[in-house]
């Protein structure tokens, strides 16, 4: 799966490692829907940093089309709540 983090670039991340994403991605939705910032912002970091460990970086110039989207690590958690859908933010 290629998932772009906004303002930072794609990366390529291997079907074995999307249930941990999506571990992480449940957390950070319940904290969203709990309106605790502190965990929020907690959980959104933790759930970049997996991406970033476990995904393969894309060169720069690589016009791979991506498969999700995430916010960047600065988002608010308005911003984030908007691109939540009814399976978060890492369907599956």
């Amino acid at each position: 799966m290629i998932i772009r983090i906004m303002g930072e670039g794609q990366v390529e991340v291997a079907p074995d490692d999307i249930a941990v994403l999506n571990d992480l991605d449940s957390e950070l939705e319940a904290a969203i829907v709990a309106d605790n910032e502190d965990e929020f912002r907690t959980k959104l970091h933790a759930l970049l940093d997996k991406v970033r460990h476990v995904g393969k970086s894309l060169p720069d110039e690589s016009l791979e089309p991506s498969e999700l989207i995430l916010p960047p690590a600065d988002a608010s958690i308005e911003e984030v709540r908007e691109m939540l859908t009814d399976q978060g933010l890492i369907p599956g």
